[in-house]
């Protein structure tokens, strides 16, 4: 239950991070905000990782072995990463659509996932 609660929280924290990373280049594209001065997407972007933290903190607390979750800090590192990719794929193919998503990088998110494999390959 822990595991799928983490893995649920990371999610939805990765979800935030992408839209306060990524999120304001469409701004571009919108009528209200296409005088936005840096500082001011800025702060928006901030407003929006709030979020990210509000999920991420809790997910590392309660899937971390050290407070009786199931995964170890390396662990959860790899799961962050792997959901911070595939989560951003996603963004890509649905804001982005101009942006081309080739051979070599879905090889690279290949390489990603077979990273987390070995990390969770027990000995």
């Amino acid at each position: 239950m822990k595991a799928v609660l983490t893995i649920s929280l990371l999610c939805i924290s990765n979800i935030f991070m992408t839209l306060a990373w990524y999120g304001h280049l469409k701004f571009k594209d919108m009528e209200w905000s296409r005088s936005l001065g840096l500082i001011t997407i800025i702060l928006i972007s901030w407003g929006i990782a709030m979020f990210e933290y509000i999920f991420q903190v809790p997910a590392n607390k309660y899937g971390f072995k050290g407070n009786g979750g199931p995964f170890s800090l390396l662990e959860l590192k790899m799961i962050q990463e792997a959901l911070s990719i595939g989560i951003f794929l996603i963004f890509t193919l649905f804001f982005f659509r101009n942006e081309k998503i080739a051979w070599n990088h879905l090889v690279g998110f290949g390489f990603l996932m077979l990273a987390v494999f070995f990390v969770f390959l027990k000995k």
